[in-house]
C-alpha cells in the first residue's frame, strides 16, 4: 500500500474514533447517572460507573401508572404509522417514478412546493380540528403517513433500479401492483429500512403533538408524560429542597437524575433495535441482475 494511502488510512481512523467516542462516551455518563443515587450523583465526580448504585430514579419514572399507558399509544403510533407511511410513500414514489403518469410534474411540482412554506401551527390545528382528528390516536397517525422529502428519496431510488427487470415482469404478465411488492420494494430494503427507521425514531420521539393536540390522558404518548413527569418532578424537589431541607428521604430521587432516567427510558428501545436493521444502510442496491 503506498505512503500517502496509509495516511489516509490512519487518518480516517482517528477520526472514526474520535467521532465514535464523543457519541459513546456521553451515552455512558448519562447510563450511570440515571443508576446513581440522586442526592449524590449532585455532588458531581460520577463518569461512567454509579458511585452509589440505585434503582429509584427508574422506580420514580415508573411509578407513575400512566406510563403503561402511554407505552401502549406509543407502540401503536410507532408501528402502525411506521408501516403505513413507508407503505403508502412507496405507492406514491413509484407513481410518480412513471414517465407516463398524466400530471406528474402537477404533482411532484404540488409536493416540493410543501418542504418550501409551511403554513404555521394555528391553520395545522384547525385543519385537523376540521378533520376531527384532535383528540384521536389517528392524529399521531394520518398527519404523518406522507414525507415530501421521503417521497423524493424513494422515488429517486426506484429510478435507479434497471428499467429491464420491471419489462421482464410485464412481459410475464405481472401487473403494477405486483411489480411493486415483489420486484421493486425487496430491491429497496436499503432505502425502506432507512425511511423505516427515520419514521420510527419521529414516532418515538415526538412529544408535542402529545400536548397541543390531545386533551385526554389516555392518549397522550410516553415521551409526552415523560416530559410531564420531569417537569413536575423537577418542581416538587426544589420545593421539597426549599422547604425540608436535604436530609428528606426523596430528595435520593433529584430533578437531574430523573432527566438521565426518562432519557435512558426514551432513548434505550430505539438504540436496541438499530443494530438489527443496520447492515441495510451500507448494503447497496443489487448490480448487474440483468446483462446488457
Amino acid at each position: 500500500m503506498p505512503v500517502g494511502e496509509k495516511i489516509a488510512a490512519v487518518f480516517n481512523v482517528v477520526i472514526l474514533t474520535v467521532l465514535s467516542l464523543s457519541i459513546i462516551l456521553p451515552f455512558l455518563n448519562v447510563l450511570a447517572l440515571s443508576f446513581n443515587d440522586g442526592k449524590d450523583a449532585s455532588l458531581g465526580g460520577i463518569t461512567f460507573w454509579p458511585r452509589e448504585f440505585s434503582l429509584a430514579n427508574y422506580a420514580e419514572v415508573f411509578s407513575n401508572p400512566d406510563i403503561l399507558s402511554g407505552l401502549k399509544i406509543t407502540l401503536f403510533r410507532t408501528i402502525v404509522g411506521t408501516l403505513l407511511s413507508v407503505l403508502l410513500t412507496a405507492m406514491a414514489a413509484y407513481a410518480l417514478k412513471k414517465k407516463d403518469l398524466p400530471g406528474r410534474n402537477v404533482f411532484t411540482l404540488l409536493i416540493v412546493f410543501t418542504m418550501l412554506f409551511n403554513g404555521g401551527l394555528v391553520p395545522y390545528y384547525m385543519v385537523l380540528k376540521t378533520l376531527h382528528l384532535t383528540n384521536s390516536i389517528w392524529v399521531f397517525i394520518i398527519p404523518t403517513l406522507y414525507s415530501a422529502w421521503n417521497i423524493i428519496l424513494i422515488r429517486t431510488f426506484f429510478q435507479s433500479i434497471d428499467g429491464s427487470l420491471e419489462e421482464s415482469a410485464k412481459i410475464d404478465g405481472a401487473n403494477d401492483f405486483q411489480i411493486l411488492f415483489r420486484l421493486i420494494m425487496p430491491l429497496s430494503l436499503p432505502v425502506l429500512s432507512v425511511i423505516c427507521l427515520f419514521n420510527a425514531v419521529m414516532h418515538w420521539n415526538d412529544w408535542f403533538s402529545g400536548v397541543f393536540y390531545v386533551n385526554k390522558e389516555t392518549l397522550r404518548p410516553l415521551q409526552t408524560i415523560l416530559q410531564q413527569m420531569l417537569t413536575s418532578a423537577e418542581a416538587m424537589r426544589k420545593n421539597l429542597s426549599m422547604n425540608l431541607g436535604a436530609a428528606d428521604p426523596r430528595l435520593s430521587v433529584t430533578g437531574e437524575s430523573m432527566k438521565m432516567a426518562t432519557v435512558m427510558v426514551s432513548v434505550l428501545p430505539i438504540a436496541c433495535i438499530y443494530p438489527f436493521i443496520q447492515k441495510y444502510f451500507v448494503q447497496g442496491i443489487m448490480i448487474g441482475s440483468v446483462k446488457g
